[in-house]
Parts: C-alpha cells; structure tokens; sequence
C-alpha cells in the first residue's frame, strides 16, 4: 500500500503518483528491440535540444516549480529524469544496464519524468511518500550518499529508501529480481486520463519484456 503524506498536498494539491506492482518477472540482458529503442530515442531528444534548451522544456520547468514548492533547492538537486535528459544533451547516452532498467529509464525520458524501480523483496511494509526530514538519507545507485530534508523521498518501515532525485541501493533491482515495483512521479498537471493511459503503456511494455503479472494504481 502507498500514500501521499498530507504534508506534500499543503504544498501541491494536485500531486499525483502512478505504482506499478510486478509479481513472478525475469529480468536479464535487455533485448535488441528495447536497446535500439533507448538509443534511437535518445538520439532523436538530443536534436530537440538543439532546437529548443532544456530548461525551456514544460515538463522541466514545471518539475522545478514542484522542487521549489516543496523547497528543494532545484539548482543543486535535479530530478532524475532532468539528470537523464542532460546526459543525452551531453551525448553521454545512457547505456543499458539491465532489462529492467532500461524500460524505466527509457519511459522516464519518453514522458520526462522521474520514475523509480524497486525490488518488492528488499521492501518492509507500506509506503508513504513524504517530504523528508534530517533523518532521511541513504546511499543511492550513485554510490553517494544523499540527505533528504525538504525533498520528496518514498519510504517503507525500515526508512527512506526512494525519490525522485535518485534511488537507493538497498531497494535496487538487479537481474536477480522477480517482484518489483514502480512509483512514477506525475506532474501536477496531467489529467487523471494521462496518467492512467501512462500507466497502461507501461504495464504493457514491461510485462511483453519480462513475463509475470502486473497492477497499476494511481494514487492522489
């Protein structure tokens, strides 16, 4: 079970989060489908930006906004996707890591936004997404360790343990993964119609990929 802490609502009262529960997958390799899909989409978003700078992007824009309502310094701390995006601006593109992995990260640029990937069997209990505290901070899939006050952070019974800015090594999928679950940080203002149609291309191309049976929520 997710929520919304009340906290993030005093702030954004449209703040919505799309979950994605997935039982018995496999993840592997990445298929060349799913490699050539990332690259090529990488590709075509580097020459959009050099058309029109990042930080002219709607979807950038409006997710500093949220940063800053929550008050998250958003020129030191990036969402994820953000972070993708300027990578592809830098032509560093993003290489695969594992199927997994590459779905999300390839979803998060295609709709530019911060998705996170977890393995259900590393989870304690519930999950309640917050405005963190002092106390919050873990290593993350950078091998740095981040601190979370006034940031948007997703935790379980045993602490925090994701967030749109980056996620942490405890709760990372690997190879060796067969539950899994996804949190997609929609912006404010998508329509309840776009996220659940979000969710729905998602789900699909997840399970054609890695098997299994999946669920999808979308939580206000």
């Amino acid at each position: 079970m997710l929520t919304i802490c009340d906290s993030i609502k005093q702030h954004i009262s449209h703040f919505k989060i799309g979950v994605l529960t997935y039982e018995h997958i496999v993840v592997g390799p990445s298929p060349s489908m799913l490699k050539g899909k990332l690259r090529q989409f990488q590709e075509l978003l580097y020459f959009d930006m050099e058309q029109t700078p990042l930080a002219e992007w709607p979807e950038v824009k409006e997710w500093r906004s949220v940063f800053k309502q929550i008050g998250t310094d958003a020129s030191r701390y990036r969402p994820s996707s953000e972070s993708l995006l300027r990578r592809v601006q830098k032509q560093t593109f993003i290489p695969s890591i594992h199927s997994a992995a590459d779905v999300n990260n390839f979803f998060s640029l295609y709709y530019k936004l911060p998705i996170g990937i977890y393995d259900r069997d590393h989870l304690i209990g519930d999950i309640v997404v917050t405005i963190g505290t002092q106390a919050d901070e873990y290593i993350g899939i950078n091998d740095r360790t981040t601190n979370f006050e006034r940031k948007l952070v997703s935790k379980d019974a045993k602490g925090a343990f994701g967030s749109p800015i980056v996620d942490s090594k405890r709760t990372m999928v690997t190879e060796q993964t067969t539950h899994a679950i996804q949190i997609v940080y929609f912006l404010p203002s998508f329509t309840e119609t776009q996220c659940e149609q979000m969710l729905q291309a998602m789900k699909e191309m997840f399970i054609q990929i890695h098997g299994g049976t999946a669920h999808t929520q979308l939580v206000k």
